[in-house]
Parts: structure tokens; C-alpha cells; sequence
């Protein structure tokens, strides 16, 4: 062995009366050649069992040596990561962030049994589970779920990500750190959405002077609008369905939403929104607004309460819909683009408007809430 330890001197190390220093650097020599690879199979043997011992040295600085080491190596033994990832905050969180032969498992227990220091280490690991991730959601420490949040390697599940909006939306830097993830789910992407426009149309109400009634509808405008923007016009959205009824429940799902998802384009969300408004299924909302003629989609406009004049903009959104192919954002633009000028021109309409909201507000009498 590159130290020259013999059993003996195992011994001495472990008995304490070397000074600490001299145990910190021949353990870290020993550490050194462990994880260079540098040692036969018995000098192996014998270098763990020396981490063992020196496990348990009184003095924290002799552990960290020790640590700072074995933290970048796969070959630790088992039983000694727990010992390491167990010890005082000093010993164990440059270990816990760095190990990779700690399971799910004992990562989990680690976040239940230790404080903060311990569970942010397991936060900021490069890569985090998601049934790590929701143990550490569980702890209810607002440190360590920013942390969480913020770290790209940490997979957060639908379900994790909904329990940090209930328990921290109100936590601005949690809330900003949470829509900066990459690849949002849906509902996910309309919770913070709503959280923003809350916010917005409370401050109207707090500090600009305005009605409860007119900042209510520039909250929800508002929302509609950021809502639509996060839909991609695709007809493959497996959470398209989940995101309906997130708005259904709350509440949110209106008439003008749906008509606005149409006028991007987004035919999922529309059939699937008309669907849930109706309660039939999809199928049936599918067979009434592509029947020849109109029809249909009067008697379905009819059963939900949509004004009727709602049925000029949708009319005009489903024939174009079936002329262009949307693929991009910059299709869904021109879509809308394309969606305007029909419309206006359908209408007879001379205003000078630059979007379609102005429309949608017209014809529904300022955007009704759904029933």
C-alpha cells in the first residue's frame, strides 16, 4: 500500500493517540489510492477497513478528509456511504450531493430522519428522482422546495409540481422558478398563469382604484389570453384532457376561452372544452360541429349558453382550420392573422381593431362565465 499501513498501524490510527492531523492526512493518502485505483484486493480489504475505523475518528476534520475523497467514487462500500451521508452537516452534505451509490431509498430516509442541511444536500444533487423529489416536497421547508425547484436535474412529477402550488404559489421566487422548468405540463403551466393574473387583478383593485367587477374581467381576459398562448395547436396533447378539466373544476373553463382556442387554431382544446361544457363525450361534440351546415354547432352553442353571435367568429375558425396546417408558432400566428381578416370581412366589420379579442368581447357581451 502507497501509505505502507500494516494492521498494527490501523490500530494506533484507531486508538485516537495519533494526532488528528497526522490521522487527517494518512487517511487522506489512503483515500487517495482507494479511488485511483492504486491498491491489490487485500490492500483494498484493508483500506476499508480503515474507513470504517476512521469513520468513527472524534474529530470531524479527520472524517472530512476522509470524505473529500471517497465522495466522487462509485466503489465506497454501502455501509460506509450511510455512515458518511449520516454524520454532522460538515461530513455529510459534500458527500450527499456528490454520491452515486446511495439508492432512492436511502436518500428518502436521509430527508426524513435529518434537518435542513442534510435535505438541502439531497436538493441540489445533480440528479434527482421523482420519489426523491416528493420527499422532499413533503418536508414542507420552503429552503429546500426552492431549492428543489430550481435544480433541472430534479424530475418533479404532475403530482409533486401541484403540491408546490398549493402549499408555496404565494412564494414568488418558487413560483418564478417553477414556470422556468423546462417542459411544463399543461395544467401545471394555467396554475401559475392563474397565480399571475390573481395577482394582477388584485393589485388593480388595491392600488389603480378599479372596481371589483372591471378587475375581475381584466383578470380573467388576461388569463384567457396567457392560457391560449400555452396551447400548441397539436393534435397529439395527451393533457389536453387533464388541463380541461383542471379549468372545469376551478371554474375557469368559459365560453370565451374555448372560442379563443379556436380562433389560435387549437381544435383539441375546443372539441374537448365544448365536450366538458356540454357533459357529452368528445365523439358527439366531433359529429355536431363538422355536420354539414350549421346546425350542429348551433345546438350545441344553444345547449351551454354561448351567445349566438359566437357562432359567426367559430364558423369561420373551423373553416379555416380545415385550409391550414398548423405546425408551428408562427402558423398559429398567421392563423390568427388569416382568422381576423375572414371574420371582419364575414361581418361587415369597418372598426379599426388589431386582434381578436376585441371581437370575442363584442359577441359575448364582455366574455360571460360558463355554467
Amino acid at each position: 500500500m502507497a501509505t505502507d499501513l500494516s494492521a498494527s498501524d490501523v490500530a494506533k490510527l484507531a486508538s485516537g493517540k495519533t494526532d488528528a492531523s497526522v490521522r487527517a492526512e494518512t487517511i487522506a493518502k489512503v483515500s487517495d489510492s482507494f479511488v485511483k485505483g492504486a491498491l491489490t484486493a487485500s490492500e483494498r480489504a484493508l483500506a476499508e477497513d480503515i474507513f470504517r475505523t476512521m469513520a468513527r475518528d472524534v474529530e470531524v476534520r479527520v472524517r472530512q478528509a476522509m470524505m473529500d475523497s471517497l465522495k466522487d467514487s462509485p466503489e465506497v462500500p454501502r455501509d460506509l456511504a450511510l455512515e458518511l451521508a449520516n454524520d454532522v452537516a460538515e461530513v455529510a452534505v459534500p458527500f450527499i450531493e456528490m454520491t452515486t451509490v446511495l439508492s432512492d431509498d436511502d436518500l428518502i430516509e436521509i430527508i426524513r430522519s435529518h434537518g435542513q442541511a442534510h435535505q438541502l444536500a439531497v436538493a441540489r444533487r445533480p440528479s434527482v428522482s421523482e420519489a426523491v423529489s416528493d420527499a422532499l416536497v413533503e418536508t414542507t421547508d420552503e429552503a429546500v422546495v426552492a431549492t428543489l425547484v430550481a435544480n433541472e436535474g430534479a424530475q418533479l412529477s404532475e403530482a409533486t409540481m401541484s403540491k408546490v402550488l398549493d402549499n408555496f404559489g404565494h412564494v414568488r421566487p418558487i413560483a418564478t422558478q417553477m414556470a422556468e422548468r423546462n417542459a411544463l405540463p399543461l395544467p401545471i403551466a394555467e396554475r401559475l398563469v392563474t397565480l399571475v393574473s390573481s395577482k394582477m387583478q388584485k393589485r388593480l383593485e388595491e392600488n389603480a382604484g378599479v372596481s371589483a367587477e372591471t378587475a375581475e374581467a381584466v383578470g380573467r381576459e388576461t388569463r384567457e389570453k396567457a392560457t391560449v398562448s400555452l396551447l400548441d395547436g397539436s393534435q397529439d396533447a395527451p393533457d389536453i384532457h387533464a388541463l380541461v378539466s383542471q379549468l372545469h373544476k376551478s371554474g375557469r373553463l368559459t365560453h370565451t376561452l374555448v372560442v379563443r382556442a379556436l380562433c389560435m387554431g387549437d381544435l383539441v382544446f375546443f372539441e374537448a372544452g365544448l365536450a366538458k361544457l356540454a357533459g357529452i363525450p368528445v365523439s358527439n361534440v366531433y359529429r355536431l360541429i363538422h355536420d354539414k351546415g350549421s346546425k350542429g354547432l348551433h345546438r350545441l352553442f344553444a345547449k351551454i349558453g354561448v351567445d349566438k353571435k359566437m357562432i359567426d367568429v367559430s364558423l369561420v375558425a373551423l373553416d379555416l382550420a380545415k385550409d391550414l396546417k398548423l405546425d408551428s408558432r408562427d402558423d398559429r400566428d398567421h392563423f390568427r392573422s388569416v382568422m381576423l381578416d375572414r371574420v371582419l370581412t364575414k361581418l361587415g366589420e369597418t372598426q379599426d381593431v388589431d386582434s381578436i379579442d376585441f371581437l370575442i368581447r363584442k359577441m359575448s357581451g364582455g366574455g360571460k362565465k360558463a355554467a
